[in-house]
């Protein structure tokens, strides 16, 4: 009788006790990968995210801003040459770092390994409530005068319009990002391959002029340059504000 009563506890045990305890643990790892972020960025996605966020507003609005603190052609063209080989040298440091030191993070990791925590959490709170923000806006404002410039031809649309339109679009992305990652990368894609297109558009325009024998400033294309040494910085600025992105 003891050993069939011993028998019968230990079926229990097997038969209910134990199923019990592995579904709780399923459950939980069910619980656990329903909170895990989904992977719903591709690869074309994720090119299109690192293209567009290199291709930024500058290059639309940088050129004519070099231009005219330089003065003529010749030094125009020599500070983007000089601020495309920085800009090559940056990327080659960026591409040692990260062979160096593989921690996500941006240039946190990098600036922690050299110079400590402090250093590092200065950086990364200038960054997000200093740095991030004006490039946004910065961004926004020149989306918005784009877009407004059609409705107001023959004048500079008002500074309300451009600013009112820039924080509707900000807003707009906001909400987008919060509705779907997938939304996001889609409208990443679509503004990735506009300013891609737009970009091929003006060099085959100008391959264009060109050919059409339209080279009256490429004669005498130093003559008066500025040597003012703040105009050559202001230009070294906005140009290398175009390879920022």
């Amino acid at each position: 009788m003891e050993d069939g009563s011993a028998r019968k506890r230990r079926e229990t045990l097997n038969g209910s006790v134990a199923p019990s305890m592995d579904s709780h643990v399923q459950h939980a790892d069910e619980k656990v990968k329903a909170t895990v972020l989904q992977k719903e960025v591709g690869l074309i996605s994720a090119i299109c995210l690192i293209v567009g966020t290199m291709i930024g507003s500058g290059i639309f609005i940088s050129p004519k801003s070099v231009l005219a603190s330089m003065g003529a052609v010749g030094p125009c063209l020599s500070v983007w040459a000089a601020c495309g080989v920085l800009a090559t040298l940056g990327a080659l440091c960026y591409a040692e770092l990260g062979t160096m030191i593989t921690k996500s993070g941006g240039e946190y990791p990098y600036l922690m390994e050299a110079y400590g925590d402090g250093m590092a959490y200065l950086y990364s709170w200038t960054t997000i409530m200093v740095l991030k923000p004006s490039s946004f806006a910065i961004i926004a404002l020149s989306f918005a005068e784009y877009a407004a410039t059609p409705f107001y031809p023959g004048c500079t649309p008002p500074p309300v319009v451009t600013k009112c339109l820039a924080a509707a679009s900000i807003l707009l992305i906001v909400l987008v990002n919060c509705l779907s990652v997938k939304l996001a990368s889609y409208v990443q894609n679509f503004f990735t391959v506009a300013k891609l297109f737009i970009i091929l558009v003006i060099v085959v325009a100008g391959a264009v002029m060109l050919a059409q024998g339209n080279t009256e400033h490429l004669t005498n294309t130093f003559e008066g340059s500025s040597t003012s040494v703040g105009d050559i910085g202001l230009a070294f600025y906005n140009g290398l504000w175009a390879y920022d992105g």
